[in-house]
């Protein structure tokens, strides 16, 4: 049972972080997960400062808060500053993260914050923090949250399937039909913040990155429609973690980290096998 909550756990994370990320991809946004990962640690800190003492389940909450408004802030300069996204966004969330350092040496030097585990993690301590409810044990903590927060993330990505691709694929179209185009990009922004949130406490603020970059990016290469490249990520997902999780059980090593080695592995291969098709067709 150890191993299975930390593999089914840890492929719902890669879920969850599949879907997200391929709307991400299509829009151009990829490191935005990057930069609310690091942003967030303002959340934490601000919590601290406020209810003075180190809560898991606060702190969760003031990351996510944080996370939105990191995606708001960008979004905002963007619009009326006029500078690129990219820009934007590396403003917004560099200043974040360089504000909860300050805060950190001024008021909250001598605390223990966690923040390494919240930026690496470390899902082989997964099963030993549980949820007891009546006396009973329902297993990990981190199992049900990433299982509510993948529940909601398919819930809203059905109700909302045509109007994000839609916005996704044009943006014009969807501002011509109606369509609230800032009403969908703030609701993605919320999902994606929430989901990083819930993340990071098991695979790490960092490697959440790989999750919702790289199984996305690679079912890029190959999707024919939007519906298509969600099935296609989740299954590279799905094939990372539990080739990742083997290779870490035989090295002995991170869990997460051979996770998001290896799913930058199958994108390389994904990517020489279709150089090589290119090749052939070519050829002949």
């Amino acid at each position: 049972m150890y191993e299975f909550w930390i593999l089914i756990t840890a492929s719902l994370v890669a879920s969850s972080c599949a879907l997200i990320g391929s709307l991400l991809i299509l829009r151009r946004m990829s490191m935005l997960g990057d930069a609310i990962s690091h942003s967030v640690l303002l959340g934490i800190v601000l919590v601290y400062l406020w209810i003075g003492h180190a809560s898991l389940h606060w702190m969760l909450f003031g990351a996510a808060m944080v996370g939105l408004m990191t995606a708001w802030l960008s979004q905002f300069i963007h619009q009326h500053a006029h500078l690129p996204p990219d820009a934007s966004l590396g403003l917004v969330f560099t200043w974040l993260f360089s504000l909860a350092i300050i805060l950190i040496t001024l008021y909250a030097d001598h605390v223990h914050l966690d923040q390494e585990h919240v930026l690496y993690g470390e899902m082989a301590f997964i099963p030993f923090t549980t949820l007891t409810l009546a006396n009973i044990n329902l297993g990990p903590q981190a199992f049900w949250l990433a299982l509510v927060v993948l529940i909601i993330n398919l819930i809203v990505l059905w109700i909302g399937f045509e109007r994000f691709k839609l916005t996704s694929f044009h943006p014009t179209l969807a501002l011509t039909l109606g369509v609230q185009v800032g009403v969908w990009h703030y609701i993605l922004m919320t999902l994606v913040s929430f989901t990083v949130v819930a993340s990071f406490d098991v695979v790490g603020a960092i490697l959440v990155v790989a999750l919702l970059v790289i199984p996305a990016s690679t079912a890029y290469l190959f999707a024919k429609s939007l519906k298509h490249m969600f099935w296609l990520a989740w299954v590279f997902s799905q094939i990372a973690v539990l080739v990742g999780f083997a290779i870490s059980m035989w090295l002995d090593t991170v869990i997460s980290a051979s996770i998001g080695v290896t799913a930058g592995l199958l994108l390389l291969l994904i990517l020489v096998i279709k150089q090589l098709q290119q090749r052939t067709r070519s050829g002949a």
